[in-house]
């Protein structure tokens, strides 16, 4: 009896193994790939968000330079005109990541206050800004900071890094901050801040006064208590 079921289960077991479905390995690829296909997926989306975030940061860092470079090679004087120029400079150069409404530029113009004794040092003698993002503001200072006394008498910049202008000479200071927008996720990074600064001495100007030849209406002007782009300006 023993024997018989035995011998009906053996029969049973090769009578599946001949079955083309067994011996059919054609879904076998098909298979590995429904199995890969969500990791490569995942591999392929975190590359591109790499890739964006490096080109994000790139391009807010040409921006700092852009602004304090330009900002100091106007000559002989400065005015709100150029200004605007820059900050259109600035504009064009970060379209590719949707920058103006979402970062915040600030362009001060630090001096030697003139000062003598206890009350000598830096002063910010002007400041614009340019951007549609309202949580940030200087992280050095504002407009006017250090003309009577020596609050800025180090200079302005990080901790351990400040920089300062010589007697005769003005610094063109740029802080751009931008709030990274992600390519596909901000699961992947997180709610990344953006943050480059840039410095440049004004070259061949006995001026740093900021003029406003063209007679722009005050409400027209870069302040830093409005946040505006080129698309939708002061005013």
């Amino acid at each position: 009896m023993q024997k018989s079921a035995k011998n009906r289960t053996f029969k049973l077991v090769d009578r599946f193994r001949n079955l083309p479905i067994v011996e059919d390995t054609s879904g076998l690829a098909l298979l590995e790939f429904a199995f890969t296909a969500p990791v490569m997926l995942l591999i392929g989306m975190a590359g591109l968000e790499t890739a964006n975030l490096a080109i994000a940061h790139l391009q807010v860092s040409q921006i700092a330079m852009l602004v304090a470079d330009n900002a100091s090679r106007v000559r002989e004087s400065i005015d709100e005109a150029d200004i605007r120029e820059i900050f259109t400079g600035a504009d064009l150069t970060g379209d590719a990541i949707d920058f103006s409404p979402n970062a915040r530029i600030i362009l001060s113009n630090l001096e030697v206050n003139g000062r003598t004794g206890s009350e000598a040092g830096q002063w910010i003698r002007w400041q614009r800004c340019y951007g549609g993002n309202a949580s940030y503001d200087s992280s050095y200072g504002k407009e006017n900071d250090g003309r009577y006394d020596s609050s800025l008498a180090a200079g302005i910049g990080p901790a351990g890094n400040k920089i300062s202008a010589s007697p005769s000479t003005a610094i063109n200071f740029a802080e751009v901050i931008y709030d990274y927008k992600p390519l596909i996720s901000n699961r992947i990074f997180g709610n990344k801040v953006i943050r480059y600064e840039s410095a440049f001495v004004a070259r061949e100007r006995d001026e740093h006064a900021l003029k406003n030849a063209s007679s722009i209406p005050s409400s027209e002007l870069w302040k830093c208590n409005v946040y505006g782009t080129i698309d939708n300006p002061p005013g």
